[in-house]
């Protein structure tokens, strides 16, 4: 709750100030410049990265494996859009950051562990519950 507060509120404080010194060293107009500029670069090359990230999801799918990685590129590309979209430098900064895809993919490795379909099944999983998917007909 106070982690979301504190993005909230603090976030676009931060964003205010570095906006407010960049635009007293290079001047108002200078400084919507760049930050229109920004968004436009950023946005040409998450849709190029974005396309990259389709095309591999392609091919993980015509292989039959799944595109849970991919998945996850494009979702931190979404998020790296946004964040490259909104007015400021840090986030722009943030934004061009998640842009490196080794930087992304090391994000992703870290936070999240992907689990082979299939895994988990056995005799070191019962104490877990386990699900049979069947069909069924009641015969009177």
């Amino acid at each position: 709750m106070w982690l979301f507060l504190l993005l909230f509120i603090g976030a676009p404080l931060v964003e205010l100030f570095f906006l407010i010194r960049v635009g007293s060293v290079i001047g108002a107009l200078p400084t919507i410049a760049l930050s229109i500029l920004t968004a436009v670069v950023g946005a040409w090359l998450v849709r190029m990265q974005g396309l990259a990230v389709l095309m591999r999801l392609r091919k993980a799918m015509d292989r039959g494996e799944t595109p849970a990685l991919a998945l996850l590129d494009g979702a931190v590309l979404l998020l790296c859009g946004f964040l490259l979209l909104l007015p400021g430098f840090v986030t722009d900064i943030a934004g061009f950051l998640l842009l490196i895809p080794a930087l992304r993919r090391a994000l992703i490795r870290r936070y999240v562990q992907i689990v082979p379909f299939g895994a988990g099944v056995g005799p070191q999983d019962e104490h877990r519950p386990r699900i049979i998917d069947a069909d069924y007909r009641r015969e009177d």
